[in-house]
């Protein structure tokens, strides 16, 4: 049973990762109808793959590193998606994106220079951003009346993740997956 549910878990977090670039290919052929579709389905995907690991008990030592990275890989062709179908709708947000883009720069530079990899933390700040990017994203597309609030909710609480994270990474001596917050650190960490 439980190695159907890993091959399941797996291939689900895979086709984040390989869909992203053909995401990003649609978007910059103009399909944005099948686009939409697509990254919804990846947003999807990334809500059922972690839940399925803990019902399952199945922990892969590089299934949160592959998840994380799977994650990102969505949200950059979500992102880039939006911006190639309505370009003029991101440029008074230009700051607020070039602050989100240095404080992921900062996090995954102190992750690889103190842990050689990137960080895999999934916080729970860090799942409240990938909420609050879906919602975005899926506003943007289907619910333009929210796309103002829904990008503003986003970059408050991926700002947040973000410095969560540079702070667990100057904390943390050892790189760990799954950490659930900042405040969950014992003295010993």
């Amino acid at each position: 049973m439980r190695k159907p549910a890993f091959y399941l878990i797996n291939a689900l977090t895979l086709y984040r990762l390989f869909s992203a670039p053909a995401l990003i290919w649609l978007a910059v052929a103009g399909q944005f109808e099948v686009f939409k579709w697509l990254l919804m389905l990846s947003f999807l995907t990334d809500a059922i793959d972690g839940p399925l690991s803990r019902r399952y008990h199945l922990h892969w030592k590089k299934g949160p590193l592959l998840d994380s990275i799977a994650d990102d890989a969505t949200v950059f062709a979500g992102v880039m998606g939006a911006f190639l179908t309505e370009p003029l709708f991101f440029l008074p947000s230009v700051y607020p994106f070039l602050g989100l883009l240095a404080l992921f720069l900062i996090q995954v530079i102190f992750a690889l220079i103190r842990y050689k990899r990137v960080t895999s933390f999934h916080t729970y700040l860090a799942k409240a951003a990938a909420i609050t990017q879906a919602l975005f994203l899926f506003s943007f597309f289907w619910i333009p009346d929210w796309r103002e609030f829904t990008l503003t909710l986003a970059v408050v609480c991926t700002a947040f993740d973000l410095l969560e994270e540079i702070t667990l990474v100057l904390l943390l001596e050892k790189w760990r997956a799954n950490v659930p917050s900042v405040f969950y650190l014992n003295h010993h960490d």
